[in-house]
């Protein structure tokens, strides 16, 4: 298979494209503009649909609509215009629909830089939208993984009926590095809940996440929660490195995973027992791997790009039981290898005092 050298953005977009997704609503905005600027230029050469919205609350509302129909749809943005997406995020969930949003964050509140972060933590999964909903969300630390990431994240929406999210970066949204797109062939699957026609051979099906029945809607949220109970169960995932010995796990993921990784080894070759467990998926979160992982484990440092989100679920994960310290830069800036390595040493020192 040929590799591509690629920037993240693009690679996203072309995953997008060989994984059967037609239809493209979004709006530009820094650091995610590539995404739109290569479907503009894509989707007409596969006979699809690129559309620039007028705004980020247009863009998901014709994501929604498009899903409707069962198409594969997605849209694209960054920090702020995620957050102004949330209210169809909230509908696409209520209606039971799958779709693609990828968020290549930056540094925030408010406008913030342009720079990297990992601050929309806590809006992916815990508050992507009103009222009570999950997101899949996927988040990778290379390119080839975000590739990967977007053909599984189409399946998985369209098994479960719900959306998902790429939580990425602007770090990871700009490097380029070299990656294989899977060769496969994508058929379109059986919808028989999509507004397609029904040739009066069934009855007509109605979408919508407008439920006055106060009864009837709390039957629909709870058949939802046990989908998302599923996935729980099933589709947490994690990679794991170098933790069946470690006295400090490092847990990272996306970009910081990579810096942490650096410092891991730098660790290991100064003689600190440190290993690291990195989230695939933030949601659902990986509790039993963190938890198994911290059980030889003397304590634990979570490494964000925020001012601490993904630390309150790694203490969860290990019930409160280990000490879980965290390091974490805001804003837009991205910690180095030596800062992850020096809190590592402050660590081992209060270990063996």
């Amino acid at each position: 298979m040929q590799r591509l050298l690629m920037k993240g953005n693009e690679a996203i977009a072309e995953a997008a494209i060989k994984a059967g997704c037609r239809h493209f609503f979004g709006y530009p905005i820094t650091p995610q503009n590539e995404v739109c600027a290569y479907m503009s230029r894509r989707m007409p050469q596969v006979e699809g649909v690129f559309l620039q919205a007028e705004s980020e609350i247009a863009a998901i509302s014709m994501v929604l609509g498009a899903s409707a129909a069962g198409a594969r749809a997605m849209t694209s943005s960054s920090s702020p215009g995620i957050s102004l997406k949330t209210e169809g995020l909230s509908y696409i969930a209520g209606s039971d629909l799958p779709a693609l949003i990828v968020n290549v964050q930056r540094g925030g509140p408010g406008l913030g830089t342009i720079q990297p972060a990992q601050s929309d933590y806590n809006q992916a999964t815990k508050a992507p939208g009103h009222g009570d909903l999950r997101l899949l969300v996927f988040a990778p630390s290379t390119v080839q993984e975000m590739v990967d990431c977007v053909f599984e994240t189409f399946d998985l929406t369209e098994k479960y009926r719900m959306p998902g999210m790429l939580l990425c970066d602007g770090l990871l949204g700009q490097m380029m590095e070299p990656v294989i797109f899977p060769e496969v062939e994508v058929t379109p699957s059986e919808k028989p809940w999509a507004l397609t026609g029904h040739g009066d051979k069934r009855q007509p099906n109605i979408i919508t996440s407008l439920n006055l029945d106060p009864e009837l809607s709390q039957s629909a949220n709870l058949a939802r929660f046990e989908r998302y109970a599923e996935i729980e169960k099933t589709q947490a995932r994690a990679e794991s490195l170098m933790t069946e010995d470690a006295d400090i796990v490092v847990v990272a993921y996306g970009a910081c995973a990579r810096i942490a990784r650096s410092a891991v080894s730098a660790a290991r070759a100064e003689g600190i027992k440190a290993g690291m467990l990195r989230p695939i998926t933030v949601w659902p979160f990986p509790t039993q791997q963190i938890l198994a992982a911290g059980k030889s484990a003397k304590a634990l440092l979570a490494v964000e790009m925020s001012m601490g989100q993904m630390v309150h679920d790694v203490r969860t994960a290990v019930q409160f039981k280990k000490p879980v310290h965290f390091f974490g830069r805001t804003g837009g800036v991205v910690p180095t290898p030596n800062e992850v390595l020096e809190q590592l040493k402050i660590i081992d020192g209060g270990l063996k005092a």
